[in-house]
Formats: C-alpha cells, sequence, structure tokens
C-alpha cells in the first residue's frame, strides 16, 4: 500500500502535552461527535462515556488524557483553542458534573464514572480508547479508535479495509522507502525538499503552502519565546521547575523586545562560542517542552514529547550558521523533516507506545539532522545519511516517563536529540555517502525490529526503568 502522507500531517499544531495521549484522543473525541452528527440526532444524546485502554490508561493522568477527551467533546480544536481557557472550560465540566457537548447541548458528565481508565490493553494497538452515547430512547452507540502516534487516529476496521485494497497515492514521486527517494532526487536532479516540495503542489495551492508552513514555523517561534520568558514550577506533582527561563537569562540577559520576531533578531546579534552553542540548543529545546508540559501549544515534531527537537535545531541554523536566512531555508527545513518523518511512519512506527522513546527523540532528530544537512549543502545521499546517523545513535531507547508526566526524562532527551542531530548533520557531510555502510532503510527496518523486541514496560506505560526507580513521593 502507498500511502500520501503530507507535511502537514506530520507537523500539527495542537495543545500539550502528548500527541498520542492528548492530541490523539482530542481528534477522536471530534471524528465520535462527527459521527453522532452524522447518524443521529446530537441533542437526543443523554449521557457519554469514555473507555480509556492499554497506555492510554497506565499513563492517562500524567498525559492529562482525561482533559483531552473532555475539550474534545465540548467542541474545542487543539488548534485554535486560547490556551487560558482550558482550565476554565475543566474547571466548569468539573463543578457543574455536566458537559456541553459538541458545544451543542449541555447533559450530565460525572468525571469519575464517565471516564474509566481500563489497564488492559486492546488487541489492535496500544493506544485505544471508545466512547459509547446513550440516547433518550435508552440505545446506545460505542465507537471504537486508536491513537497511532504523532496525533494520527485510525478506526480498526478502516484499517484492515484498507490492508485488503491496494491504495495508490496521488503525489507524483509517491515515497515508502528512503531509497525511493533517493531515486527520485537522482532521475529528478532535484534536492529532497524540491522532491516533497512537488508533492505538496499537487494537494494544495502554493500560496496555501506557504501560509502554512510559515504558521507552523511561527508557532515553534512563539512556544520557544513562551518557554524562554516563563518561570515558576510545571504542573504534575513531580516539582520540575523550569530551566529555560534561567539559562535563557544567562544567555542573553534583559533585552528591549516585544515580539518573537525581535526576539529572534536580538539573538543573532550576540556572540556564540562552542559553549554557548551548546546551551542556546539546550535552552530551545527545553523551552518548547517545557511549554509542552504545562499543556500550551506546541507543533506536534512528529510527536509532543519530542516537540522540541526540530525548533531548535532549525533556530540553530537561524542564529549560528546563516544570519541571512529567511522563508526559503524555513519552508526547506520543515518540507525535509516532514517526508523523513513519513519515511518512518510508515516503515516502522512514530509511537511510543509501540516503539519506546527511539519512536519519538530518535525519529526527530533523524528528521532534524536531515533538514540541517540540505541546508548545509548536504547532497540528497548525505541527507539520508544524516537521518540514518541520527536514529542509529537513538536505537533501543526506552519510554519510561516518571508519572507517566512527559517531563522527566523526556524534557531533557529534546536537548539530546537536537545535539545529535547537529552532530549526525555535520558527520554525513564530511562523509561519502555513497560508501555508507548502513542505509536509512535498514536503520529503519533494525528500528522497528527493536520496538517488536522491546518490553512492553518500555513503551509508555511508566511500568519499568525510571518510571519505578524514581518514586514521586521523593522528587
Amino acid at each position: 500500500m502507498e500511502e500520501c502522507i503530507s507535511v502537514f500531517d506530520m507537523l500539527k499544531i495542537g495543545v500539550g502535552p502528548s500527541s498520542s495521549h492528548t492530541l490523539g484522543p482530542w481528534r477522536a473525541a471530534e471524528r465520535f461527535l462527527n459521527e453522532l452528527r452524522t447518524d443521529f440526532e446530537i441533542n437526543t444524546v443523554t449521557r457519554v462515556k469514555v473507555d480509556l485502554y492499554g497506555s492510554l490508561s497506565l499513563t492517562g493522568k500524567g498525559h492529562a488524557t482525561d482533559l483531552a477527551v473532555m475539550l474534545g467533546l465540548s467542541g474545542q480544536d487543539p488548534e485554535y483553542i486560547p490556551i487560558q481557557n482550558i482550565d476554565k472550560i475543566i474547571k466548569s465540566i468539573e463543578a457543574k458534573s455536566e458537559i456541553h457537548l459538541g458545544n451543542q447541548v449541555s447533559i450530565p458528565f460525572f468525571i469519575l464514572q464517565d471516564i474509566v481508565f481500563n489497564k488492559d490493553f486492546l488487541p489492535f494497538h496500544a493506544n485505544g480508547l471508545t466512547f459509547t452515547a446513550y440516547f433518550n430512547n435508552e440505545t446506545e452507540y460505542s465507537s471504537t479508535f486508536y491513537s497511532i502516534g504523532g496525533g494520527f487516529v485510525v478506526k480498526e476496521e478502516r484499517e484492515n479495509a484498507q490492508n485488503k485494497v491496494a491504495i495508490k497515492c496521488a503525489f507524483p514521486f509517491p515515497i515508502n522507502k528512503a531509497s525511493e527517494l533517493l531515486a527520485y532526487c537522482a532521475k529528478e536532479n532535484k534536492s529532497v525538499s524540491e522532491i516533497v516540495y512537488d508533492n505538496e503542489k499537487s494537494m494544495r495551492p502554493e500560496t496555501e503552502i506557504h501560509h502554512e508552513l510559515l504558521r507552523i514555523w511561527n508557532t515553534m517561534l512563539e512556544c520557544m519565546y513562551i518557554g524562554c520568558h516563563s518561570e515558576g514550577i510545571l504542573p504534575g506533582g513531580l516539582h520540575v521547575r523550569r530551566r529555560a527561563f534561567d539559562m535563557h537569562q544567562n544567555l542573553i540577559g534583559l533585552c528591549n523586545y516585544s515580539t518573537p520576531q525581535e526576539w529572534l533578531e536580538e539573538i543573532r546579534k550576540t556572540e556564540v562560542k562552542f559553549r554557548q552553542i551548546l546551551k542556546w540548543v539546550s535552552c530551545f529545546a527545553l523551552a518548547v517542552n517545557e511549554v509542552n508540559a504545562a499543556l500550551g501549544r506546541v507543533v506536534t515534531a512528529p510527536t509532543n514529547g519530542s516537540s522540541g527537537v526540530i525548533p531548535a535545531v532549525l533556530m540553530y541554523y537561524m542564529v549560528i550558521e546563516n544570519h541571512q536566512a529567511g522563508e526559503n531555508e524555513i519552508k526547506k527545513f520543515l518540507m525535509v523533516t516532514g517526508e523523513i518523518g513519513s519515511i518512518f511512519k510508515k516503515g516502522s512506527t512514530i509511537s511510543a507506545a509501540m516503539g519506546g522513546c527511539q519512536a519519538e527523540i530518535g525519529v526527530s532528530s533523524a528528521m532534524a539532522a536531515a533538514a540541517l544537512c540540505e541546508l548545509l549543502g548536504g547532497t540528497p545521499a548525505q541527507v539520508l545519511m544524516a537521518a540514518e546517523i541520527a536514529m542509529e545513535h537513538h536505537l533501543g531507547l526506552t519510554c519510561d516517563p516518571i508519572g507517566g508526566l512527559v517531563q522527566i526524562p523526556c524534557i531533557e532527551r529534546n536537548t539530546m536529540g537536537a545535539i545529535k542531530a547537529i552532530n549526525a548533520a555535520e558527520l554525513a557531510l564530511a562523509t561519502d555517502a555513497n560508501n555508507a555502510k548502513v542505509s536509512l532503510d535498514k536503520v529503519i527496518d533494525t528500528m522497528w525490529q527493536t520496538a517488536k523486541d522491546m518490553n512492553s514496560k518500555y513503551k509508555e506505560t511508566s511500568e519499568g526503568g525510571l518510571a519505578v526507580a524514581v518514586n514521586m513521593a521523593d522528587c
């Protein structure tokens, strides 16, 4: 099966802290509402119940899965909801014991009864959830969804149907494997970003591509800006202190700027040495994931838990490598990241519940490494090598969040993924990629095999690793 995955499928704007446990369930709730509107009269619904299964249940509290389904059922859009409204809506549901279903009809909703955390796993995927609506004529309707990582949501029957019918991708350059991408680049004498752009143009106008890519970047930039200017303790009970604020102040001091764009230009004026480069990249990555942990707006890239890597590396290019970089470089970078991410999704997984943290930080590091390599002048072969190197050194990385929160070790891992991406790009640029010993396709295959071999307690269940070695009460 050939699957068309757009850059905008891989880079989604949403709310933290998790793409698979927050954004996915939120979108699933939206789809359930659409089913109710299509097949029933929504004003005849008297009650809605949500059953969470597997990883969504085991780490759902720490990942705000319960909040996400309530917001989704309320008819809120994660891409556009004012962040300050989230707490108000949740508190209203709690206080009134009712939910404004689809923003249309108010029905009783008792959180402890109507959101059920079932620790058992559904067979299709580790992240399953079932919505059940009850009607005034005493009938009921249930629908099950699976959040498969990166905010992607599927239904089992639809997946099974797709497996039986070959679907032809409408892209002029359909890509399932890195080798196919490389072959197109050679045949067309184009860069990776140019191939991706041709595919995107087959789906939407160029003006829309331009606008949406810059909207993604501006969301990333604003997220870094907010993270670098926010103090305090992150929510969740681990009492994790925000570090990006202090790190940023130590690096740049107090400056006069009022917008993220002015802030970017101010940073470009600073003189940096090697140690400061490490600090800046870490600061950018920390900033994003602290915002993510506080239920702020981020770009899923390819997941929320790994959302700090790609903006940190792109920011590194703009403030360290190329002060003249502008919209053209930003768009190229994002298009390359999207394509590399889609190849990983098709050949392996971007779900930590399926593959551990190698599926999140590992993939995001590979995406960023490839994009940076192209902007630094790498050939298509070197671009793919950069992605391979980055993933090769994340193989086997487990997902073991303490307390089910996307904080420890998740936030720091974004800084490591970003630094590894820069290192991988430089290694690829210094290498004859035609003599590569390990292809990107081979490392993706290995990643998937590693994911299948990995013990389930290291796959976003908080039942192994640091999650059991560290007691929340001691934090």
